[in-house]
């Protein structure tokens, strides 16, 4: 098997097949290529996707720290037009909970106004979140150039499955894997472990997020209204015998237009988070 050599101060355990692949694809295309490079890191709460993702940038870019790991779509779009040319970016818990409904739209549109800045920059962009079928078409498919999908296995965290940009295309346009977010009928042989090592300061990091998580997006009424309809939508699916069209007309009813196809994507982001 080829190795790859450490980087300098590299201090937790990569890989060797997926640091040969951030080696000959990631590197080159920043370095020899003169692109960005967008990668997304996905999988269920306490899988152990923020760990991979940042010993990823780290090794990538060893000069990653805490002020490019971003937890909100304005601190997000700060930190690119911040970044200095080849610096990785990791948006981490994009998306988080499903209850900034604005932050799904906002990452979306940040990835495509900004992308000349990205690409003049060649800026390694690492996007965290509970499963890529979130993201809008053109980024799932174009923008993005790989997916890390984390899982546990018997219990135990640590296990990752890659998927290049042919397979994760092919994830996404899937009906059956959009519809359930399945990740099952596409196969892949690139798996492999890693450990939960922290590669940055673990109680700054915390302090970081938890003040982001109290923060919540400064989130608009009209977002948290928006939030309090789709929990009532998924609790009166899961506590009555109500069709998700029998839903949309009982709303109706009461002058409250909200499609099937809707009511659907909302019940289905509810079974992803857990709830």
């Amino acid at each position: 098997m080829v190795s790859v050599e450490p980087v300098p101060g590299l201090t937790y355990y990569m890989d060797n097949k997926l640091a040969i692949q951030l080696e000959t694809k990631v590197k080159a295309a920043l370095h020899k290529n003169d692109e960005d490079y967008v990668l997304v890191v996905d999988g269920y709460e306490g899988a152990g996707k923020s760990t991979m993702a940042m010993q990823v940038g780290k090794f990538i870019d060893p000069t990653l720290n805490l002020s490019r790991i971003c937890f909100t779509p304005d601190e997000f779009r700060k930190a690119i037009l911040g970044a200095s040319k080849g610096q990785c970016i990791i948006f981490d818990e994009a998306f988080r909970g499903f209850g900034a409904s604005s932050a799904l739209s906002e990452v979306n549109k940040i990835l495509k106004s900004l992308m000349i800045e990205m690409r003049q920059k060649n800026l390694f962009i690492i996007i965290v979140l509970p499963t890529f079928y979130l993201l809008e078409k053109y980024v799932a498919l174009w923008r993005t150039k790989c997916l890390i999908h984390v899982h546990k296995s018997g219990g135990r965290r640590g296990y990752f499955k890659l998927y290049n940009k042919r397979k994760k295309q092919m994830m996404y346009l899937n009906p059956i894997g959009k519809k359930y977010y399945s990740y099952s009928h596409v196969k892949t042989k690139f798996r492999g472990r890693f450990y939960g090592k922290y590669v940055i300061d673990e109680q700054e990091y915390r302090k970081k997020k938890e003040k982001s998580f109290k923060d919540g997006y400064n989130t608009t009424k009209k977002e948290k209204y928006m939030d309090q309809r789709n929990a009532m939508v998924d609790i009166v699916k899961k506590y009555t015998k109500f069709t998700q069209e029998e839903i949309s007309l009982e709303l109706k009813k009461y002058g409250i237009t909200l499609q099937r196809s809707t009511i659907k994507d909302i019940l289905a982001k509810y079974r992803v988070r857990g709830g």
